[in-house]
């Protein structure tokens, strides 16, 4: 096992031994585990990270591991560094709503349809309409 040693910064005050084993014995908060995780996907190192926050190392490194609270300017900022929503961040899973509407062929039609001027829209619509009413009449029958 590893051990480094810290000397302390002033005399009388005990010296803090770190071991490697340290490290994995502390349990990230979950926002420390997102945060970590989004920051190790951006390739930022939490230095480059405080950096970009305008915080110290050591903030960045106390966010990743204590469960803290944190300012709404500062999860915005943590956001935009790591290009990730704030969804993301506070661990908040919101469902896509599946939009209801044409599948395929159909639907890239109708969106390069949407694209057209109103009038012609319109006019395009009105003839869908008029072959699907048609084609109920005679599935009716």
């Amino acid at each position: 096992m590893q051990q480094a040693i810290f000397v302390a910064p002033r005399e009388n005050e005990p010296v803090a031994v770190y071991n490697a084993d340290m490290k994995k014995a502390a349990k990230r908060s979950a926002l420390g585990e997102r945060v970590a995780a989004a920051r190790q996907a951006a390739g930022l190192s939490q230095a480059q990270l405080a950096e970009k926050l305008g915080v110290s190392q050591q903030m960045v490194g106390y966010l990743e591991l204590a469960p803290v609270a944190i300012r709404p300017e500062l999860l915005a900022q943590l956001s935009e560094a790591l290009a990730v929503p704030v969804d993301h961040l506070l661990g908040i899973e919101r469902k896509t709503p599946r939009t209801p509407g044409p599948v395929g062929k159909a639907r890239q039609i109708f969106e390069r349809v949407s694209q057209l001027p109103r009038a012609t829209q319109q006019r395009i619509l009105a003839n869908v309409e008029d072959a699907l009413t048609a084609h109920e009449v005679r599935k009716a029958s």
